[in-house]
């Protein structure tokens, strides 16, 4: 099989990220930067519905390059968040966290996490649990700005050794820093996982 065929079609993606700018300008640099790689990738967005932080800058660049951009956030969160401006193609305000989740993974042809908080890394480690169980045959990945996940990566890899993380599903988490690299290896990633079988 040559490359071309190879290539797994990503017409949305789903990006999880902090709603704050984080210390460091390389966040808000990499994220405008993988907006625009989403957008010469020819991908449409799907993420939490937010105006602020490295989530206001990404949706703020795809629609910028006329991709459509959904937002998903619960009524909770958009009464405290809806004087911010932001700008989506639709909004979607959901019931609860777990109506969003549901909703943005149904949207999405695959899931990046940049730079966020707890809320970012209990998403993306869902996105990434599901995909173990069988929910979901999408790939994850991480946006590695600045060595942002390294820590992450590491306490993974410490689950591996362990025996509590398959090395099989370890390897489908697609890590790197930069933008139009990490979306070409999304598209490549074997996602071919053997149905997860508890022990006696």
């Amino acid at each position: 099989m040559n490359d071309v065929t190879a290539l797994r079609k990503i017409n949305t993606l789903c990006v999880f990220c902090g709603s704050s700018e984080g210390n460091d300008p390389a966040y808000l640099q990499s994220a405008a930067q993988f907006g625009l790689a989403m957008v010469k990738s020819g991908m449409d967005l799907v993420y939490g519905g937010g105006g602020k932080g490295i989530m206001g800058r990404i949706a703020t660049t795809v629609k910028a390059g006329s991709r459509r951009v959904t937002g998903i956030i619960p009524t909770r969160i958009h009464e405290m968040v809806k004087h911010i401006e932001h700008d989506e193609d639709e909004l979607i305000i959901v019931g609860d966290m777990h109506e969003r989740k549901a909703a943005m993974y149904a949207r999405a042809d695959a899931f990046v996490a940049l730079p966020g908080g707890i809320g970012t890394l209990e998403e993306v480690m869902e996105a990434l649990t599901w995909l173990q169980l069988g929910y979901h045959d999408k790939p994850v990945g991480l946006l590695d700005t600045a060595g942002f996940f390294s820590h992450l990566t590491a306490f993974l890899s410490h689950m591996v050794d362990e025996g509590f993380l398959r090395s099989v599903l370890f390897d489908t988490l697609t890590v790197d820093s930069d933008p139009m690299r990490l979306i070409e290896r999304l598209q490549r990633v074997p996602l071919d996982l053997p149905a997860k079988i508890a022990h006696p």
